[in-house]
């Protein structure tokens, strides 16, 4: 089995795998500091629950956006599995794609591996939507090479500067409003249509310039935990899958195994 491993600024995200096969998956607040044996504690019961045994892991693959962490979950697969980290872009698990930037060392790695996981399912132009603590949205070509993107300010960076720098704002639950209205008539109500319909104006606004730089056909795909808030809205995306970077974490182990 494969337990691939996504360090995103504000969660690490766990996943089991079966070859491609999705098994189980679990979250944990993201801080450098956590050592691998507290990793194994919290990740040995979870296991067990799944009525896993330990031995069962035979490969580990993680990318991360947080350098710092990498250490510990180094330790973690050395000392808890007996086996060696596999890095997303590094020596076995390279990516194998082309990174058509000015500065391509600097592209995330939960960006490159979501261009893996879209472009093994989806054919042609894609352009992806990763709703994570920012807000990505990238454009992969029919060749399966990433060709650049946009970052924003993510959907809860965006509440917590409004409620962290005004006096009397409450802080609310970011959630789909009950209605399609943009004349809120209450202080909640016009602080979540500013938050949700201002955020689905900014997408669509840079999914419909980026497709007409383009200039030709792109499947729009979302992911991130969030991407689950918009799944009502009709046309903004072709196709969301929430767990598009660990799926593409587990295709790239596939790749390294043969390598």
């Amino acid at each position: 089995m494969l337990l691939a491993v996504d360090v995103g600024n504000t969660n690490v995200v766990f996943a089991l795998y079966d070859g491609r096969k999705g098994l189980a998956r679990w979250r944990i607040a993201t801080d450098p500091r956590r050592t691998a044996d507290e990793y194994a504690v919290w990740l040995m019961q979870l296991l067990a629950i799944e009525g896993v045994e330990r031995s069962a892991i035979e490969r580990i693959i993680c990318s991360t956006v947080v350098p710092r962490a990498l250490h510990n979950l180094t330790v973690l697969a050395n000392k808890y599995f007996n086996v060696e980290l596999l890095v997303a872009g590094v020596g076995k698990a390279d990516y194998g794609i082309d990174v058509d930037v000015d500065s391509p060392k600097s592209l995330g790695a939960d960006r490159a591996v979501n261009a893996i996981g879209a472009h093994e399912i989806f054919a042609g132009d894609l352009i992806i939507v990763d709703f994570g603590t920012a807000t990505t949205i990238d454009h992969i070509d029919g060749r399966g090479a990433y060709k650049g993107g946009i970052i924003a300010p993510g959907l809860n960076l965006s509440l917590d500067a409004l409620v962290g720098n005004t006096a009397k704002l409450p802080r609310i639950a970011i959630a789909e409003p009950a209605t399609k209205s943009v004349i809120g008539t209450n202080t909640e109500d016009q602080m979540l249509i500013g938050i949700y319909w201002g955020y689905v104006a900014m997408i669509e606004g840079l999914i419909t310039r980026m497709r007409a730089q383009i200039g030709r056909p792109a499947t729009v795909v979302a992911t991130g935990g969030l991407a689950i808030l918009f799944n009502r809205q009709e046309g903004l995306f072709d196709a969301i899958d929430p767990d598009l970077t660990l799926n593409g974490l587990a295709i790239l182990a596939e790749r390294a195994e043969h390598r």
